[in-house]
């Protein structure tokens, strides 16, 4: 039997975070992909090369408010995040990173997904 539990509802939402305002277009990003359920763009302040954000256009504030209905979600995230990498020229490697709550460096409660290449990463990453 599965430990795994649906997140308990928080008061906090992801409705109105930054990343929900680049969704609507109420303020710029460079962004580099959209479909109907992802939109990637780089980031504002990179810490290597190539940086760049995936976010889910519904909004989920953590990973911890993941669902079993958002799997595919899920899955169509990294995905994405895979394939621009290699568009981008990351061929040789690269870090996928996503924070989890404010111990998990979580500074934007919509989840997101930082993608870094095209230097050389060390670990740990701190």
């Amino acid at each position: 039997m599965s430990t795994l539990r649906p997140a308990q509802t928080t008061e906090k939402t992801a409705v109105d975070t930054l990343f929900t305002k680049i969704i609507n277009r109420e303020i710029p990003a460079k962004i580099i992909y959209e479909d109907d359920q992802v939109l990637a763009f780089h980031d504002i302040a990179p810490q290597a090369p190539v940086h760049f954000l995936v976010i889910p256009k519904k909004p989920v504030r953590t990973l911890n408010d993941l669902t079993e209905d958002d799997k595919a979600l899920a899955g169509h995230i990294l995905f994405t995040a895979q394939r621009l990498a290699l568009e981008l020229g990351c061929e040789e490697g690269f870090r996928v990173v996503m924070n989890c709550n404010e111990m998990g460096g979580q500074t934007v409660y919509h989840i997101h997904m930082h993608v870094l290449g095209q230097r050389q990463m060390n670990w740990p990453p701190g």
